[in-house]
């Protein structure tokens, strides 16, 4: 239990640098150079969820990077994305409601996945 309690934190802490680099990388795409915002998102998502993958592969984990690893936690994150603001927008949900929905099922689920399925088997 000690040890799926350190790894859950140091999954919050690498989350929470994983939001800060997200809503930069957007703010900057979006707010300072005019791009549009699906392409900001996109862009923030996939420099924000590389980040994560590669400091949670080396600093929680402690299992080697490779691309398997990362389509699998790419596609994972990024399919989970998609299925909660495909909720929002079927079940009309305020914008600030599927940020949170998303941010606190991305976090425990993808804590889960990561651990059983993305990073499993020997440390390196």
């Amino acid at each position: 239990m000690c040890v799926l309690f350190k790894h859950f934190s140091t999954y919050v802490y690498i989350g929470a640098l994983n939001t800060l680099i997200h809503w930069g990388v957007f703010l900057t795409l979006h707010g300072i150079m005019s791009v549009r915002q699906v392409v900001s998102n996109v862009c923030a998502f996939v420099v924000a969820v590389t980040f994560s993958f590669y400091a949670n592969s080396r600093y929680n984990f402690k299992r080697a990077a490779s691309w398997p690893r990362y389509l699998s936690f790419i596609g994972f994150m990024a399919s989970l994305s998609f299925i909660i603001g495909w909720l929002g927008d079927g079940l009309a949900w305020p914008s600030v409601v599927t940020l949170f929905v998303f941010s606190g099922v991305s976090l425990v689920v993808g804590y889960f996945y990561s651990r059983y399925v993305v990073f499993r088997g020997k440390a390196t």
